[in-house]
This record gives structure tokens, C-alpha cells and sequence, in this order.
């Protein structure tokens, strides 16, 4: 494990990274030194044996103790080089959410094993229980040490990569809908687990349906307390808002923060760099990208003092402002190019891509309508609407 701690100044967080990758990452080959192709898990291995792919975690969790702004050093210079693993302590979704709440069990079970390598997919939406997710139905049911698992979910993200799942479940239908809610971390490489890819208008199929048929969990993997899994869960919906409002969504590989924005590239282009309505556009949707990023300064803060922040919502929603308003910019700057398509006209392929892209950071997390109420509610403080079944037995609700 790298020798770093909370005193170092960033210059030497910096030189102690930069010194590591030097002997460790090739970085013309894109992997480790020695080695003849990248291996994902053997290069994690490395990364997590250093520290560095958590730093801001605490030493005992596989971390270096480092503060959000010192981890941002470490993430800079992985990212200088183009080399994997670093920021899981941001991005790894699953790995967070059993670091924040899970059992110290658990963590000493999993956490190594999720850290290097495997996808955690979130096993949260069903066809019935999509805005209000707490009214899920798939059943948990024990049966020794461990709990046996039926019921359906839909718009799951990665689920035909992934070896692990966050799952809502329902274990007590005797009393009102968000305290008989348990979350486990679910595995889904067995018998019982049958993923149907859905396809989407951009011809990718991120989204799935899983469905469950008495399928096993150990009961150590439940994530928080058994029947309080509504409180744990608010945890990871938290982290992965955060995550969207950063544009997580966005495609890789696009224009970075310290190269031309996009947008001002396609202006230049199409010769529209000098059209004043133009450029105020421009700006505006550049303003907003800031304004975003600022406010999710903010979100960061709090959560690490509270352990959730309703300003995610407000993040949340902001990013698909920006890839709509974005996405629709760049579709004017195009003019009639924009009805083109295909690898022969890469910025129309790009602009039409993005666009239908933008909807994934629509709906994926809670629908921007949700986030919506989200912000009126606990941000704004303006009166909750009425929900009839909050106080009733799960069993004694009424569904379609």
C-alpha cells in the first residue's frame, strides 16, 4: 500500500502516484508493465493493493485515509495516463453502498471482491413498482441461512455482465410498504436468474429484465437491517444521482474539461462561431454545465456530513437539462446535416446519438418527473402530495 496520508501536500500526493504508475502502467501498451494485454482483474488487483482505488477510504477499508480533493490528485494522474482503477470510491456504485451501510461482515466478505473487478448492477424497478419503488413486489422468503428469492425487475443496466446485484425486496407484507423492504447484495450467476436484454432507440441494450425464480441469497448479504431496507436503500439511490448529475450517462471519450467544449468545436465548424444568437446559447448551455458542477460541489459536502443530500435530485435533474439542451444545440448547429446518419457523417451520428442518449439520464435513478417532486418537497418545502397507502398493510394495497 502506497505511503500517503491527510498531511501530504498535493505535490507529493502527486509524485508518489506519478512514481507508482511509472512502475507499474505502460503506458503506450494501455496496461501493466510485463504483461503483453491489459487484464482487468490482475491490474485492479494492483490498483487495490495500493490503495488507490479508494483513497478517500479509511486504511482498515482498503483505503489511504485522503480527502475528497487529495483523491482528486490520485484520479488526475490515473486519468493523465489513461489507466484504470482509480475513483471507485465515487463510481463503483455497489462497492460504496456496502462501504456506507453494510454489515463489517459483509465488508470484509465483499468489498475486496468487488473492488477488483465485478459489475454491480441495481435490481430496483418492477413493472408495477417503477415511480414509487416502494411498492416492491418480488419476494425474499428465509429458508435456513439463506433467503430464496421470485419476482421480476425491469430497466436494470448491465445486467447480463454482472456478477453481483443491489436488490429491493419485500419481507414483511404486514406492514405499511417502507418498513417490510429488504436490500441484499444479490448474486446473479445462478440458477434462477433469467436477464432478457431490452432494446433501445440507440441500438444499444444497456437495460434488461431480470426474472428471479427461487433464486438464493445468504441472509449476510442483506445490505443495512432485515425489513429496514428502505433506509439503506435511500443510500444508494443517493450515490447513483450524485453519479448521474456528474454525467455518468455521457459517453466516454468525449471532449475533456481542459480541451475545447464540443459545442464551441461544432460553432467553429459550421462557421456559426460569429452568429451572436449562436454564441449565446452556447454559453448558456456551458453556464448551466458549471452551474451543475458547482452545485454538485455542494452535494458532495453534505453527504459526506448527513450521508444524503436532496440536492442530488436538483443535480440529477440539471444533467439531462444539459444533454437535451446540448444535444439540441448541436443538432441546430448542423442545420439540415443533422439529417444524416452512419459513420460517413460522424457529427450528425454523434449529435442524433447523443440526443437519444439524453433520455437514459431521463429516467434511469428516479424520471426527472420524480426528481421533480423530490426538490419541491425537501428542497423547496412545499407540501407533499397524498399517498393513500403510506399508512396500510402492504398485503391490504390495492395494485393494478
Amino acid at each position: 500500500m502506497a505511503i500517503l496520508d491527510r498531511s501530504a501536500s498535493p505535490e507529493e500526493i502527486n509524485n508518489v502516484v506519478e512514481a507508482w504508475l511509472d512502475q507499474h502502467w505502460d503506458s503506450e501498451k494501455r496496461c501493466a508493465k510485463g504483461a503483453d494485454s491489459y487484464d482487468e482483474k490482475a491490474w485492479l488487483t494492483r490498483v487495490f493493493e495500493a490503495g488507490f482505488c479508494v483513497p478517500s477510504w479509511p486504511t482498515e477499508w482498503y483505503g489511504l485515509g485522503l480527502s475528497q480533493k487529495q483523491s482528486g490528485i490520485v484520479e488526475k494522474a490515473f486519468a493523465k495516463r489513461k489507466a484504470q482503477g482509480s475513483a471507485r470510491d465515487r463510481f463503483h456504485l455497489g462497492a460504496i453502498t456496502v462501504f456506507k451501510v453494510g454489515s463489517d461482515e459483509l465488508k470484509r466478505t465483499m468489498l475486496s471482491i468487488m473492488l477488483t473487478g465485478p459489475i454491480c448492477c441495481l435490481l430496483y424497478s418492477e413493472p408495477n413498482a417503477g415511480s414509487d419503488l416502494a411498492g416492491v413486489r418480488t419476494k425474499a422468503v428465509p429458508d435456513g441461512d439463506d433467503y430464496v428469492i421470485t419476482g421480476q425487475k425491469i430497466w436494470t443496466s448491465n445486467a447480463q455482465e454482472a456478477e453481483y446485484g443491489m436488490l429491493l425486496t419485500r419481507t414483511d407484507w404486514d406492514v405499511p410498504k417502507h418498513r417490510g423492504i429488504t436490500f441484499f447484495l444479490f448474486p446473479m450467476k445462478q440458477d434462477g436468474v433469467e436477464v432478457k436484454p431490452i432494446n433501445q432507440i440507440t441500438g444499444e441494450s444497456e437495460f434488461n429484465e431480470v426474472f428471479i425464480t427461487e433464486a438464493r441469497v445468504p441472509a449476510t448479504y442483506i445490505i443495512g437491517s432485515l425489513n429496514e431496507g428502505w433506509t439503506a436503500f435511500q443510500t444508494a439511490i443517493a450515490y447513483e444521482r450524485l453519479i448521474m448529475g456528474q454525467g455518468i450517462t455521457e459517453r466516454r471519450g468525449k471532449s475533456k474539461a481542459d480541451s475545447e467544449p464540443q459545442l464551441i468545436t461544432l460553432a467553429r465548424k459550421y462557421e456559426k462561431y460569429d452568429d451572436p444568437v449562436v454564441r449565446q446559447k452556447v454559453a448558456q448551455a456551458l453556464a448551466y454545465r458549471e452551474l451543475n458542477g458547482l452545485n454538485m460541489q455542494r452535494a458532495k459536502q453534505e453527504i459526506m456530513t448527513n450521508g444524503s443530500s436532496s440536492l442530488m435530485s436538483l443535480g440529477k435533474l440539471a444533467m439531462s437539462r444539459v444533454q437535451h439542451g446540448e444535444a439540441a444545440i448541436a443538432t441546430d448547429l448542423l442545420g439540415n446535416a443533422a439529417l444524416l446518419d452512419g459513420d460517413d457523417y460522424p457529427d450528425a451520428a454523434n449529435a442524433n446519438f447523443d440526443a437519444a442518449k439524453a433520455y437514459m439520464n431521463s429516467i434511469g435513478g428516479g424520471t426527472d418527473q420524480i426528481q421533480k417532486n423530490i426538490i419541491a418537497e425537501r428542497v423547496l418545502n412545499l407540501p407533499k402530495e397524498p399517498d393513500l397507502d403510506r399508512d396500510v398493510a402492504f398485503r391490504d394495497v390495492k395494485s393494478s
